[in-house]
């Protein structure tokens, strides 16, 4: 179903038109107030009325974290203090922080997207959403907070932790629609099985699963183990946070951008040329309707591609598949550049393989080398050495053949890998790069 079918399904003529008059306006409302964008547009004598169409966007020059990070905390508001009413800001788990603004009207405009992207996974106003998203400076919880009450559903402002006591509020509840991070669904199943509990005896039929890179094999093993659709959601504090583009119920084949409020881009992310539909590479994004911080070409660092081709659910934006992984989060081993994503995918195709895992890269000497922790189910544990070796090898062998890269695997016991309540952490670099 759709929650605002007017613009979900606007002829691409229309939308484009839409797109162009908004960004006209973006571009001079930033050129007027906010000093790093009209020293960028100047460095390339460009005017905001020089901008006639939406090709003439690629004139202007990206925006990077590194630039939000130079202008910490505030220089990038387009309006002043007084007109912002919240406050996010990224982890900062690799220098400052990223801030981002918001007015009441750009409020408004996440709550309309997450109650677009709520809908796409059937939710109505009679639903109960069990929000397990991290609430705080993370953007994550308070984005589908806003978006469910605008749909008119109940909301579960439950967040993350406290696992046992979420299972508890998912049977006395009754919960329908589950949201929060991939990996914390299935550690959520993991301590419902303990405690007896079966998810096909919960109300669930849907769940709304981002912040972090999963793989459609993860997404039958949720499905699975959860009793619901499991539907990818996208999004970034910089551009807004969750509801950037979602899944569709119907189709589950790539995620729909809201490109009534966001200019998608893929470009080549060593020459920052712009490449066509279908071709993959680094996602980039431009707000056209945020007032307190809009991002103009911003280099989000996600891996994926773009397709134009209509959806059989009727929506008619443009829809990206689903991201392989961070073009700075990207690993390169002895010149193979590898994702934890693809990993997963192998891991996910062998059976005995929990889809808990984690890669170790180190260093000896000037050569890397690549150890994949990965957990068995406690019956494949509990196998003689010699089988264990066995499935060492084969996952070593699938990973060599698919990837083009040589791993060490080490199968662990169930549950010795780290669960995370909010995003997994999937990469260990111990090198001193």
């Amino acid at each position: 179903m759709m929650y605002n079918i007017e613009f979900e399904t606007l002829p691409r003529e229309a939308l484009e038109a839409i797109q162009l008059r908004r960004l006209q306006t973006t571009l001079q409302r930033v050129y007027a107030t906010v000093p790093f964008y009209r020293r960028q547009l100047d460095l390339v004598g460009l005017k905001p009325s020089d901008v006639k169409s939406l090709a003439d966007l690629r004139r202007i020059p990206f925006t990077t974290k590194q630039d939000l990070r130079d202008n910490y905390p505030f220089a990038m508001f387009a309006v002043p203090m007084e007109s912002v009413v919240r406050i996010h800001a990224s982890s900062g788990t690799t220098g400052k922080p990223t801030v981002v603004g918001y007015t009441a009207r750009d409020i408004q405009t996440w709550a309309e997207l997450m109650a677009r992207s709520l809908a796409s996974a059937g939710a109505t106003a009679g639903d109960i959403i069990h929000n397990a998203y991290g609430y705080g400076l993370f953007t994550g919880g308070l984005g589908v907070h806003y978006g469910a009450e605008r749909l008119g559903a109940s909301v579960i402002p439950i967040s993350g932790g406290n696992t046992k006591r979420q299972i508890m509020i998912m049977k006395d509840f009754g919960p329908t629609i589950l949201t929060c991070t991939p990996s914390y669904a299935l550690h959520l199943a993991e301590v419902a099985a303990e405690a007896g509990i079966d998810f096909k005896d919960l109300k669930f039929k849907a769940g709304i699963f981002g912040a972090e890179p999963w793989s459609e094999r993860m997404r039958h093993e949720i499905e699975q183990k959860l009793h619901l659709d499991a539907l990818d959601i996208y999004g970034l504090s910089e551009v807004i946070g969750p509801g950037v583009s979602v899944e569709c119920l119907e189709a589950k084949s790539g995620l729909h951008i809201f490109e009534d409020h966001f200019i998608p881009e893929i470009i080549n992310p060593d020459t920052g040329a712009v490449l066509p539909y279908g071709e993959t590479g680094e996602l980039v994004f431009t707000s056209i309707t945020k007032e307190a911080f809009p991002v103009i070409r911003y280099r989000t660092r996600d891996i994926t591609s773009l397709n134009p081709e209509p959806c059989r659910c009727g929506r008619t934006h443009v829809r990206m598949n689903r991201v392989s992984g961070r073009s700075d989060d990207m690993l390169i081993i002895r010149g193979v550049n590898v994702f934890p994503s693809q990993i997963e995918s192998v891991l996910m195709e062998i059976e005995g393989v929990e889809p808990h895992y984690q890669l170790v890269v180190d260093r000896e000497g000037t050569l890397d080398n690549l150890t994949v922790m990965v957990e068995v189910g406690e019956q494949a544990f509990s196998d003689q050495v010699k089988k264990l070796q066995t499935l060492e090898r084969l996952i070593s062998k699938n990973i060599k053949e698919l990837l083009g890269v040589s791993a060490k695997v080490k199968l662990v016991e169930p549950k010795t890998i780290a669960r995370s309540e909010g995003k997994a952490v999937r990469v260990i670099d111990k090198r001193k790069l």
